[in-house]
């Protein structure tokens, strides 16, 4: 047979990856024991156990302090987690095809930076210099993606690489001095502004958020470009020889994702109150943090969108919920990190599940 020519189990594994995370069908049959349809489950069904952890945490932190349930406390959690959502949700593309970023953080810092210069130093109006800044960021997850298909290097490589490059840009260009809000135009901060609904505070930086959420969930759901997606991260080659164009897959994710951390920054500024360019340094961290503890597979071709939301929520209520019990700062990392193991562990455990 031509090494050309998909083989029947090649087109298995297309076939189980084209569907959208949530829809993969399966039938344990009456002898499979508890665990075996739970592992099952949790295949079909990624979000499940993100969710799980953060009904149980939410429960946890309000039985130790009953305060953690106010309108004040969550809407503290969902502004806090905001912009490290979005950069997830980019990472989320970018992980569900085997790859990672680790130039989340500098893009979006860089991104910032670059927009507050246009407006302030540079005589750009707001709107022009968001737009512009916009671009440039969308322009870095391009590169990064080029550099992955055309020069065939490790995404692992090139994004330590742009790191570096990107952060050291941020240093030349703000040289090392914070932008203040008040020296910009209004709407540079726009995404900090707040409006009651019920007793909640919630920020415009929140509702970007969750449009951004919602359209790429349809996207992954519902297009064949997220089928695609999917079928590039289970299986590259077998998605290739199905007639898949992963190169210019791999080039739109990239590219969708410097878009995701281009809005990041638009919101960051506007958490802030300002553009500086010393923040960012966990972002890179945090981003895959969220993306992990949401249940997408490190090895790509399994997870959502909707379970990034979840673990970026469950790295606020972590993080909000441990001081407000007592605990040490210094505990909080140990415990996201504990976190992180088990979500992997898990992953491992649920990739064990045949097609």
């Amino acid at each position: 047979m031509s090494s050309t020519t998909p083989t029947p189990e090649s087109e298995g594994r297309v076939a189980e990856a084209t569907r959208p995370a949530g829809a993969h069908a399966f039938d344990t049959g009456g002898s499979d024991s508890l665990g075996t349809r739970f592992q099952h489950l949790l295949h079909a069904q990624p979000t499940l156990s993100p969710l799980a952890v953060l009904v149980v945490s939410i429960i946890a932190f309000t039985v130790l302090e009953p305060r953690f349930i106010s309108a004040a406390s969550l809407s503290l959690v969902l502004q806090q987690v905001t912009v490290i959502a979005l950069l997830a949700l980019g990472q989320t593309l970018i992980i569900l095809t085997a790859g990672i970023d680790l130039s989340v953080g500098a893009i979006a810092v860089f991104t910032s930076i670059l927009m507050a210069k246009l407006a302030t130093d540079w005589g750009l109006p707001g709107l022009p210099a968001l737009v512009v800044g916009f671009a440039l960021g969308v322009a870095m997850g391009g590169l990064n993606g080029t550099l992955v298909t055309r020069v065939k290097l490790p995404p692992f490589i090139v994004t330590l690489g742009t790191l570096s490059i990107f952060f050291s840009l941020n240093s030349v260009i703000s040289r090392s001095e914070t932008i203040r809000g008040s020296d910009m135009p209004s709407i540079m901060t726009w995404t900090g502004n707040t409006f009651p609904v019920g007793g909640f505070n919630i920020t415009y930086g929140s509702v970007i958020m969750l449009a951004m959420f919602a359209g790429l969930f349809y996207s992954l759901r519902w297009t064949a470009w997220g089928r695609h997606v999917y079928a590039t991260g289970d299986d590259r080659e077998a998605a290739r020889l199905a007639g898949i164009r992963t190169d210019r897959v791999l080039l739109s994710v990239y590219t969708v994702a410097g878009a995701c951390y281009g809005i990041g920054a638009w919101v960051l500024m506007g958490r802030l109150a300002s553009a500086s360019p010393n923040v960012g340094t966990d972002y890179n961290l945090d981003s895959i943090t969220a993306v992990v503890i949401g249940g997408t597979s490190l090895f790509g071709g399994r997870g959502s969108v909707v379970g990034t939301l979840i673990g970026a929520l469950i790295v606020g209520v972590f993080r909000t919920g441990l001081v407000r019990v007592g605990v040490q700062v210094e505990w909080v990392g140990f415990a996201l990190g504990l976190l992180v193991l088990l979500a992997v562990a898990v992953d491992q455990w649920i990739r064990k599940v045949k097609a």
